[in-house]
């Protein structure tokens, strides 16, 4: 009861201390601009604007006529801007070299942090250090994950309260997009094991002073579990390690995602909402005011035409996340690089390894990293690493990444992970940045800046997928004090729901499951009904929300009810939704990104292959010159998911698939 008192008394103190009460925390939900928005969303019934109107629109723009805003990177950072910017009536473009989601933004952990982990224990810390000094002694020393001692240095030793602003307002935004796309996205259990009576108390009590500060933002209360219960909860888990019995688990809730279709999402409602977005277009230069030097525009070439055109725009947002450093040295060629790269590996398994419904944290490796294992598309994914890296366009684990990965699992399981476990792996670049206007030029923030080095062009990077869209109401709110812009209203996205939110509940599955009956159509040309089973309509529900029925009936009316590859639910239906609504234009975007085979199983990605591209090519007029190129390109991108174990495993199959694809 004492202990509660305290957490109560204290939280309430540091609350007022950050000044963050319930007035303020939602004071910027009120916006008049909500309900057209979402008026106009539902009008058009979720169908975007092809991608001949956007390019149109984006050609549209001149220096007499520029747009209010051109974004360029489509990551979740840069959808969110062009989401936020429509949302205020202002009028502005988005343009990604490659694809929405393509770089870091789909190689995620598929976690919706709310800044547990390290901060509990800093709370806790905090908390207790007054009243008990000699436990924050002890405290201080007990080894915690060296991303946290920086963070614990700030925090507590130079009172630095900001540090403690990230995880509320974390908190705050985690929930906003659980609430505005709760068809993806969704609380997950996630259990730290306990080896010793002390770790018990230290993360039982830490999580619990989380609870308390995270008051009504809180998904769920964290709580602690037996052996026993751990055990059988999480049949996998280990009963001692490194020569110490298990004590119990705390178990606490955090929230988790599908980081590529939610990307997806936001981008095409951005569209919906009346931004110009464009995959796929590069930008290959800025241009700038030959007087004042300011940037007004950008020259973009479309790479799947090859055709080039100018855009013009009042303010350039470059939101290319680890590419942003070359984008502010188009602008001006001496500015000095803010982009720290770290490379975040990750490795796939059976689903055998994690319960469907729980995943696990392991706090403490060998060299104090923390390895989570979750469940995830049906199999478990673990991961992830913390590696300075190179920037590159397609990053591929390497080996040490992938054998600590393994190691570190290994001392927590009662089974043996063996290299032919795993189905996939597959690596991300994360931004951390710098502020170039920060006198401590060495400090490394996880948190977003937003800087304007050069007029006309502000620069968004940094911060984590939790918080993309505050970070793009920072960013558009200053492109609107610096370029002078006029929005009709203030912004509208903390309460707006995605596309495939409208209508959508936890039981939509059920409506799929009764109302249609896919049709497929067998080898020898009969067509015969698919029954929609639970597994598939699960699947459609939670990739596409209320969308979902317009999949299912393509795969009704169409006859593509048929599943690409054994043992997945995703249906050929989808192949044609994706490249009519979902700006799908590549095989690699399916595979990849609107669907997640690549990242779940490479192999079986490999042996849908064939038939994406046999209907991406029906889709989009391609030739047979344009389908060979794209199993090469597909080959190379797999090639980075790909182990030693799976090119030798695997390789004489891949070339059976592949070569019985070329030969039609």
């Amino acid at each position: 009861m004492r202990c509660r008192i305290i957490l109560e008394a204290s939280a309430a103190i540091f609350a007022v201390k950050l000044g963050l009460n319930e007035g303020n925390i939602y004071a910027r939900d009120k916006s008049s601009g909500i309900v057209p928005i979402q008026e106009k969303i539902l009008s058009t019934d979720g169908i975007v604007p092809s991608r001949l109107e956007q390019v149109s629109k984006l050609n549209g723009s001149s220096l007499s006529k520029p747009l209010d805003i051109l974004v360029i990177g489509g990551g979740a950072t840069g959808s969110g801007v062009a989401l936020d910017a429509a949302s205020r009536g202002l009028s502005v473009g988005l343009v990604e070299r490659d694809d929405f989601s393509s770089g870091s933004s789909s190689r995620s952990t598929k976690l919706l942090h709310g800044g547990k982990g390290f901060y509990s224990e800093l709370l806790f810390i905090l908390f207790f250090g007054e009243l008990y000094p000699e436990m924050l002694l002890f405290l201080t020393h007990h080894p915690v994950p060296k991303s946290g001692v920086r963070y614990l240095e700030k925090a507590f030793f130079n009172l630095d309260y900001g540090q403690l602003k990230l995880v509320f307002h974390a908190l705050e935004e985690r929930n906003r997009v659980i609430q505005n796309a709760p068809h993806m996205c969704h609380p997950l259990p996630t259990m730290t094991p306990c080896f010793s009576w002390f770790d018990v108390v230290y993360y039982w009590a830490g999580l619990k002073a989380y609870d308390l500060v995270a008051g009504s933002a809180i998904l769920q209360l964290s709580r602690y579990y037996p052996a026993k219960k751990a055990l059988r909860d999480f049949p996998t888990l280990a009963k001692e390690s490194n020569g110490l019995k298990l004590r119990g688990a705390v178990v606490y809730f955090d929230g988790q995602m599908d980081d590529s279709r939610l990307n997806v999402a936001i981008a095409c409602t951005a569209a919906l909402a009346g931004a110009s977005v464009l995959n796929h277009a590069e930008a290959v230069s800025l241009h700038k005011d030959k007087i004042s030097g300011r940037v007004i525009g950008a020259h973009i070439r479309d790479h799947l035409t090859d055709e080039e055109f100018d855009v013009y725009a009042k303010v350039v947002v470059n939101a290319a996340g680890p590419f942003s450093d070359s984008l502010r040295k188009m602008a001006n060629n001496g500015a000095t690089n803010i982009i720290s790269p770290s490379s975040g590996a990750h490795v796939v398994l059976p689903d055998y390894f994690t319960p469907k419904d729980m995943g696990l944290i392991i706090p403490k490796t060998k060299d104090a990293r923390v390895v989570f294992m979750l469940p995830w598309g049906g199999k478990t994914l673990v991961g992830t690493t913390d590696t300075s890296s190179i920037i590159t366009d397609l990053p591929k684990p390497r080996e040490e990444e992938i054998e600590f990965i393994l190691s570190a699992i290994g001392d927590y399981l009662n089974i043996e992970v063996q290299r032919s476990d795993i189905l996939s792996t597959w690596s991300g670049i994360r931004p951390l940045a710098t502020d170039p206007s920060s006198k401590d030029t060495s400090s490394i923030s996880r948190d977003h800046i937003v800087n304007v080095e050069c007029p006309g062009l502000v620069t968004i990077a940094g911060g984590k997928w939790t918080t993309y869209r505050s970070m793009a109401e920072d960013v558009i709110d200053a492109a609107i004090k610096h370029g002078e812009l006029n929005p009709l209203s203030s912004c509208a996205t903390a309460n707006l729901p995605l596309i495939g939110a409208y209508g959508w509940e936890p039981l939509y599955f059920v409506q799929l499951a009764r109302s249609y009956v896919p049709m497929k159509k067998t080898k020898g040309g009969k067509i015969v009904p698919e029954a929609m089973d639970t597994t598939t309509a699960k699947h459609l529900s939670s990739a596409y929300g209320s969308m979902a029925k317009n999949v299912a009936t393509i795969a009704q009316d169409e006859k593509l009810g048929k599943r690409l590859v054994h043992g997945y639910p995703y249906l050929e239906a989808e192949v044609a939704y994706c490249a009519r609504n979902e700006y799908c234009e590549n095989a690699i975007d399916f595979i990849a990104r609107r669907t997640r085979l690549a990242f779940l199983d490479v192999h079986a990605a490999t042996q849908a292959l064939p038939r994406v591209i046999e209907m991406l090519a029906d889709e989009h007029k391609w030739d047979s010159k344009r389908q060979d190129q794209e199993f090469q390109n597909a080959e190379v991108f797999l090639r980075t998911f790909r182990t030693s174990t799976h090119d030798a495993g695997h390789s004489s199959q891949r070339s059976m698939d592949i070569n019985g694809a070329l030969s039609r």
